[in-house]
């Protein structure tokens, strides 16, 4: 599974980029046939929880999207991974029951 990091407007740390590979690539334990994610970082200046995070996951036939505001990237890429984990398991229920 290939990670995409985009950070349109910023440069990301490293720190920052292995966090979110590493987290993201635990979604390969509910279900490993996820081809690849993209994640898109960006700062809003309007709000308070000013950090925009969407995670974009790839799986044959079908993507799945989750997008939330946080007060740091870190605490936002832990609510969408722990939001697609869900996901990602109803889907594999899915596709188990059609087989």
């Amino acid at each position: 599974m290939k990670v995409n990091v985009e950070t349109p407007g910023f440069d990301a740390d490293v720190k920052l980029i292995q966090f979110i590979e590493k987290r993201l690539t635990k979604l390969e334990h509910f279900y490993d046939r996820i081809t690849h994610v993209d994640v898109f970082l960006r700062v809003e200046k309007t709000k308070p929880a000013n950090k925009l995070i969407e995670v974009l996951v790839n799986v044959p036939g079908d993507e799945f999207m989750c997008k939330k505001m946080a007060k740091s990237f870190e605490e936002g890429v832990d609510l969408c991974a722990e939001s697609l984990e869900r996901v990602v398991k109803k889907h594999k229920q899915k596709i188990r029951a059609k087989a």
